[in-house]
């Protein structure tokens, strides 16, 4: 198979968020991790692993900088979060939201970073009197689009109204893969059931789910099969899944800039799970996508209480999915 397509495979440090929790991986040594399995571009949380952001040091930067030339890294996307209500008594104005994005916006562009992962719930009109600023820096926002929300949601449609309006080509989106689960994650099941919840209700929602049917609605079906809080707790996840129509991207394409390739379990044969990644990056190869996919490893958190989590294999197995999906392997 030959490589057809621009797309570049990047990996966010979020995928190595238990390993730096639990001291057994710096900064650095994630980077190298990610350089080790050639994997060069890096999406990053400053909140996460950049001690003292949103007041980093020059020396900070630098060093960054020297770590990016020493593993042949490049800074893909800052992923920023916007916290309205840091305040005990009220939200944060116009101004202070602006003020949050701009920092930001010179954060990521002291980084290298040419993008901004949004957070979803950013609004519409602040991406609007953000744009010139992201011009000025030529760092571009995107803001995520985040199960449950889909391309089709009016919150998001109120985002996509701003940008043709506003016609900043600074402004568009980041996919959340998130957004295409076919399966509800085998591992999440897993978890729950070793904490409380009864097998039979977890297999009846699993079918539904995959049936289509309206996983709000089959609350009562639980209840009448007896199930206890765990269930309850269970098929209100259910509602916050959603498997979208791929093809819907199209549509989107010339304002991707950036994607948050998410999984929870690769499998022994290099598939994931939940996502069909074999259905959803011919879709971004049809359409042109040129941007980075960036591995978002989430399932740390449903085995870490019965297997130790390995997130530098995980992430390996996904990359060499990707790798044979955009035809980089015979």
């Amino acid at each position: 198979m030959t490589k057809s397509n621009n797309i570049k495979r990047g990996v966010s440090l979020y995928s190595f968020q238990e390993e730096y929790f639990l001291r057994k991986m710096t900064l650095e040594d994630i980077i190298a991790a990610c350089s080790k399995m050639g994997v060069y571009g890096i999406e990053t949380i400053a909140e996460q692993m950049m001690p003292g952001f949103p007041n980093l040091s020059d020396e900070f930067y630098t060093q960054w900088h020297a770590w990016m030339d020493k593993y042949g890294t490049t800074p893909t996307c800052h992923d920023m979060f916007l916290d309205t209500k840091m305040r005990k008594d009220r939200l944060m104005n116009d101004e202070e939201m602006l003020n949050s994005v701009i920092r930001d916006i010179k954060h990521a562009s002291k980084l290298g970073a040419k993008v901004i992962r949004v957070i979803v719930r950013t609004p519409p009109h602040i991406m609007g009197l953000a744009a010139p600023y992201a011009e000025k820096y030529n760092v571009k926002l995107g803001i995520e689009i985040h199960a449950p929300f889909t391309f089709e949601d009016d919150w998001i449609q109120q985002h996509y109204e701003v940008m043709e309006k506003v016609g900043s080509p600074f402004l568009g989106f980041v996919p959340d893969m998130g957004t295409y689960e076919k399966r509800f994650p085998r591992v999440r099941t897993e978890r729950a059931i070793r904490e409380g919840a009864t097998p039979k209700v977890v297999e009846f929602l699993n079918q539904a789910y995959e049936s289509g049917e309206d996983m709000t609605a089959i609350r009562e079906d639980v209840v009448k099969m007896g199930g206890n809080d765990k269930d309850l707790a269970m098929q209100a996840d259910f509602t916050r899944i959603v498997y979208d129509n791929p093809k819907k991207l199209l549509e989107y394409m010339p304002r991707i800039f950036h994607i948050h390739a998410k999984f929870y379990e690769m499998l022994d044969d290099y598939t994931e799970y939940s996502i069909p990644y074999e259905e959803v990056i011919p879709v971004l190869i049809e359409g042109g996508y040129d941007g980075y996919l960036s591995s978002e490893y989430e399932g740390n958190r449903h085995i870490q209480d019965v297997f130790e989590v390995n997130s530098y294999e995980q992430v390996r197995r996904q990359q060499e999915m990707f790798k044979r999906l955009l035809g980089e392997t015979e």
